[in-house]
């Protein structure tokens, strides 16, 4: 059975338009990665968690910031490795230089026998829609569209 992750897709309005945070993967396979790399911060639930509640404590293990507030439910969509992604839209703002990531270990370089911690999440930023499209990985794409028809803010999709 496919991994079931919930996130949180922060925005904020500003003069610009619509401004989403999204998070880079930390580790060394994503150390070079960028475009189409990027992520709303998302993370497994556990069986029988209420997914929302999953999406918070995610957004919070993956910036070291909790985010309280009315959630809008942007639905789901499949990533390409079969994993479903829940997400949530909150209104809000943080400084993407102050987050703190949870870290993993992994043994690297592979087969070294050494074992390094690595942050789950090695940067944040806040993008304007266009640009998150660009840095979002493909698969999450529909949650920004999904936010604009909420939020009523015309569509750049292509």
């Amino acid at each position: 059975m496919p991994a079931t992750s919930a996130g949180l897709l922060l925005y904020r309005l500003t003069a610009r338009g619509v401004e989403v945070f999204l998070v880079h993967p930390g580790g060394p396979y994503w150390s070079r990665k960028d475009l189409g790399a990027w992520s709303i911060p998302k993370g497994e639930t556990s069986p029988g968690e209420d997914p929302l509640v999953a999406a918070r404590r995610e957004f919070a293990e993956e910036t070291g910031r909790a985010i309280e507030g009315p959630a809008l439910s942007l639905g789901d969509v499949r990533q390409a490795g079969g994993k479903r992604v829940h997400a949530w839209a909150v209104r809000g703002d943080l400084d993407p230089e102050r987050i703190r990531s949870n870290t993993f270990d992994l043994e690297w370089p592979p087969r070294s026998g050494v074992v390094r911690a690595f942050p789950e999440v090695d940067r944040a930023a806040w993008f304007p829609i266009d640009e998150a499209r660009r840095r979002l990985l493909p698969s999450q794409a529909p949650f920004l569209d999904r936010l604009l028809d909420a939020v009523g803010e015309p569509s750049d999709r292509p």
